[in-house]
């Protein structure tokens, strides 16, 4: 082990942790590292302020750690964060409502419809092409379409 790090009080290890953990959780964003950061923290403050030893410390901070974790799990079920475009990655489903022309005709249940610069597969009630149809829902990245 070097020198530097043995010889370091055992607060600034505490500290030195936390704040990597809460620096981690901006590179890995998960809403985990911060609260374990946290609890590192207070553990290095309460290691300065009182003379414990390093097994005292570690049974501290399990301890934060475990309330930290604890209370944010239990805010955030009782303060979901609400999305204010629910549909922001689902492609398909912010096309319902829309009306589409056919590029290819609906045979047997299966087409394609023109979307923007590109093509998408459709299905729904056998039309012909340059019919215009509506979106009705969206399964996986298949349009469910109705004539309009």
């Amino acid at each position: 082990m070097p020198d530097w790090l043995s010889n370091m009080e055992p607060h600034w290890a505490w500290l030195t942790i936390g704040v990597l953990l809460c620096t981690a959780e901006i590179v890995v964003p998960g809403f985990f590292l911060v609260w374990l950061g946290v609890a590192a923290i207070a553990t290095g403050v309460v290691a300065f302020l009182l003379p414990i030893g390093v097994p005292m410390q570690l049974g501290v901070f399990a301890v934060l750690a475990f309330i930290a974790l604890y209370s944010a799990r239990r805010w955030l079920k009782n303060n979901p964060i609400v999305s204010t475009d629910p549909l922001l990655n689902q492609r398909g489903g912010r096309l319902v409502g829309e009306v589409l022309t056919l590029v290819t005709a609906i045979e047997n249940g299966r087409g394609r419809a023109k979307v923007g610069d590109g093509e998408w597969p459709v299905r729904g009630p056998d039309a012909a092409e340059g019919t215009k149809v509506r979106v009705v829902s969206a399964e996986g990245g298949v349009l469910l379409v109705e004539t309009a």
